[in-house]
């Protein structure tokens, strides 16, 4: 079998021209990077605004196992093979982290017959967008800690800085770090933090805001920190925002690419579902919108996690309106919720199967409570028999909602059609009638447990000192009516990555809570959740070599 990167280099790409011909471009509309990449112009805004929106469709799904179950590859042989049918589709994606592509999960650009191109680009530097955040990021702490140096104009305490730096890489040995050693012209000693680029306030901004003057304006509204005598300081105050979007300005255009069978492709922006919100930005998905009948993007991670920030803060903000919601499911991921350790995921165990499909089952009943139709992807992988394959469609004819069998990977879009079908009858015969979980009015606790409660069916929320006291530092500033973004493990729906399948009677612990400002939301810790993830004992790193032709071997 050929590894993704092999099938990769065995496809004939067409010119990005080609490409966005297909999706009615002139050459103005776009600007080249190289043959196969481009970034989208702002003018293609305007030129579309007029154009009615095409139909929403989010892939997301069920609790993963530590490798993931194949969401992004869903995602791009569903848009596969809508074509495929006859129907005009544009695939919205995130763009992927350097720390899974060198750490445990790999890249994210989908897999076999199913990916987006040139995956290689893509998975590492590709337009600079990752560079650009992780560097605006970095002037602003730049800039506080130049401030504080300079004579501490604004009266800032430095015990009170709220602002991390950042890296895109996993590297746990810059969680906690000292800064400013060495003497008086190397700054003011104090302690701070890293947290991975994904996971900033910056990348949520960009994937946020509507234009550049957004943009500029959400930059300015960071909370960085405290003065002595407990007044907030946001980065306009430090006059960050206008460099910030000097360096952000390409960044905020969508990038334009292709899948392995030349459907077009927009990926832009790339927050973590476990510790950011998750979901590539507002405007590449808004521009899918005008360019394509169909439009299908994704969500990170387990419905509990990107699929509910999504339709919470996402779709809230942007005023989107899904019009299906296709649950991501594998035999492995029902065996691996079910007990069977990683190692042991090949063999067939129906008992295990059947006893990780209430996973499943409460994925279904969350999704149904915000309205919008669900089909149930059963995404195949080698090993899956036809007595496994059964017992799941069974379960899901049995919750009521469609299934379908998803061959993408080892067939491209043929092996979508069945799937791609299902989502257009089902978009055809039931009408999505959308609502948020939760009203923003609520209180910041109320928000937290309705989520803990309704999504992650937790029986009680215990809150920390710490957070009690954040939440009332934030809801002084007046932050009180901004939606709620959880960060917890991806392999429970508790905070305990060991609780799986669907545990009952726990208690969400919430040891600390932010108010990202900027971006519009509070942001919530549980658990033992890092912002910045460490590298497994073997990381993929290992595997990824370049020989001297520059061709790249290892990557998937």
């Amino acid at each position: 079998m050929l590894s993704d990167i092999e099938i990769a280099h065995n496809t004939q790409m067409l010119k990005i021209s080609e490409i966005a011909a297909q999706i009615g471009l002139s050459d103005d509309d776009f600007e080249p990077y190289g043959h196969f990449k481009a970034k989208l112009s702002e003018n293609l805004y305007k030129k579309t605004s007029d154009r009615p929106d095409g139909k929403l469709i989010l892939v997301t799904a069920v609790n993963p196992t530590p490798a993931g179950e194949g969401k992004t590859t869903i995602s791009v042989g569903l848009s596969q093979a809508l074509n495929k049918i006859g129907k005009n589709t544009v695939l919205a994606l995130r763009e992927p982290s350097l720390g899974p592509v060198f750490g445990i999960k790999g890249g994210a650009a989908g897999g076999g017959y199913s990916q987006v191109m040139p995956m290689e680009e893509i998975n590492l530097h590709f337009t600079g967008d990752m560079h650009a955040i992780t560097s605006a990021n970095n002037l602003l702490a730049a800039l506080l800690d130049n401030s504080i140096q300079q004579g501490n104009p604004h009266n800032i305490d430095p015990r009170r800085i709220l602002l991390d730096r950042c890296l895109d890489m996993n590297d746990r040995a810059l969680r906690n770090t000292i800064i400013g050693m060495g003497g008086k012209a190397d700054g003011v000693p104090r302690q701070n933090s890293f947290r991975i680029t994904v996971a900033t306030e910056v990348m949520a901004i960009l994937c946020l805001a509507s234009d550049l003057s957004d943009l500029k304006t959400r930059l300015g509204n960071i909370l960085v920190g405290y003065t002595y005598d407990n007044k907030p300081v946001y980065a306009k105050y430090l006059n960050a925002e206008g460099a910030m979007t000097a360096l952000l300005k390409d960044a905020l255009k969508p990038n334009l690419v292709q899948t392995l069978e030349n459907t077009p492709c927009i990926i832009h922006g790339g927050p973590f579902a476990n510790i950011a919100h998750g979901c590539n930005s507002l405007r590449a998905t808004k521009l899918a919108l005008k360019l394509g009948d169909y439009t299908v993007t994704e969500a990170g991670f387990g419905a509990d996690l990107g699929a509910e920030k999504f339709f919470d803060i996402k779709c809230r903000f942007g005023g989107l309106t899904p019009d299906c919601t296709v649950l991501t499911a594998t035999c492995r991921a029902l065996k691996y919720n079910g007990g069977v350790p990683k190692d042991n995921l090949t063999a067939e165990n129906l008992e295990a199967l059947k006893a990780g499909l209430p996973n499943l089952a409460t994925h279904i009943e969350n999704l149904q409570k915000f309205g919008v139709p669900v089909v149930v992807a059963l995404n195949r992988f080698y090993a899956d028999t036809e007595a496994e394959i059964d017992v799941v469609r069974e379960f899901v004819k049995d919750c009521g909602v469609k299934f379908a069998v998803a061959e993408v990977f080892s067939k491209g879009g043929e092996g979508g059609v069945e799937l791609a079908q299902m989502v257009c009858e089902t978009i055809e015969n039931e009408k999505s009638d959308f609502k948020p979980l939760y009203d923003t009015k609520l209180s910041i606790k109320q928000k937290i447990e309705k989520i803990a409660t309704e999504i992650y069916r937790a029986e009680d929320v215990s809150f920390s000192d710490a957070a009690n006291k954040s939440i009332a530092a934030i809801e002084a500033l007046g932050f009180t009516e901004t939606p709620v973004c959880i960060a917890k493990t991806q392999y429970s729906l508790s905070d305990d990555p060991k609780k799986l399948c669907a545990p009952r009677g726990f208690t969400l612990n919430v040891r600390d809570v932010t108010i990202s400002a900027g971006a519009g939301f509070a942001v919530v810790l549980t658990g033992n959740i890092m912002t910045m993830p460490g590298l497994p004992k073997i990381p993929a790193a290992e595997k990824i070599d370049c020989d001297e032709d520059g061709i790249i071997s290892g990557l998937f």
